[in-house]
């Protein structure tokens, strides 16, 4: 693990909010794909708990991340886009079919098939929101975006932390084409408290589906194929 622009600190977990979010330059921290090693996961998640905000990999492209239970995290990531939380269908990062049902509605039988069969994997399916989502993150509609990305680093910090992890697109114009870690903490260090660096990441973005109706309709075609 190193440190951007050299210098060293204490683990990040004796920090307050305050303090890592104003006095510390952005890390660019490298883990490894595959394999991602414990103690770097699990300063991310230190971050996180913090009211941080990352940018991580996921099976599709690199995103901004934040803890789903820090408000000022939240309100942060909606700055950074500059978009309101209820109205930008924001979405969730979750480790396993068990986390997602904690925050929708109850799953009927032929919904579960749908979703054991496609997860995890490049997929956003919208369901109504359960009371567990935090009222910040709550919709006109009281639907939210859940995903489980196929993905070992998104998988570890979530199963570490474990509930999810906010779930949002870049800011800015081309910001797909954004596949280079460097490239990325380079573009928005001033941002975010932490970059990921797992490699290079694709420039498709998921396949949303809305399943608010009782079937499942695609809203944006991505990297996840749908067959109905």
């Amino acid at each position: 693990m190193g440190f951007i622009n050299g210098g060293t600190r204490p683990p990040l977990k004796f920090y307050t909010p305050d303090c890592f979010l104003q006095l510390y330059l952005c890390m660019l921290l490298s883990i490894h794909p595959q394999n991602p090693q414990p103690r770097h996961i699990q300063t991310v998640v230190d971050c996180l708990q913090s009211g941080g905000v990352i940018i991580y990999p996921t099976d599709t492209i690199y995103g901004l991340g934040c803890d789903i239970f820090q408000t000022k995290a939240i309100e942060r990531i909606a700055r950074i886009k500059q978009v309101d939380p209820q109205k930008a269908q924001l979405s969730f990062v979750c480790s396993s079919l068990s986390d997602l049902s904690n925050y929708t509605k109850s799953i009927s039988t032929p919904l579960y098939r749908i979703l054991k069969n496609y997860l995890p994997g490049p997929y956003t399916f919208i369901l109504p929101a359960s009371k567990q989502v935090p009222k910040i993150l709550h919709s006109k509609k009281s639907t939210i975006g859940l995903r489980i990305p196929n993905h070992p680093v998104a998988l570890g910090i979530v199963e570490a932390l474990t509930h999810p992890i906010l779930s949002a697109s870049l800011p800015g114009d081309y910001a797909e084409e954004l596949t280079q870690p460097d490239e990325i903490y380079e573009k928005y260090q001033k941002l975010v408290d932490i970059v990921i660096d797992s490699g290079a990441g694709g420039i498709i973005p998921s396949t949303i589906l809305d399943c608010t109706s009782g079937s499942c309709s695609v809203i944006r075609q991505g990297a996840g194929v749908w067959e109905d």
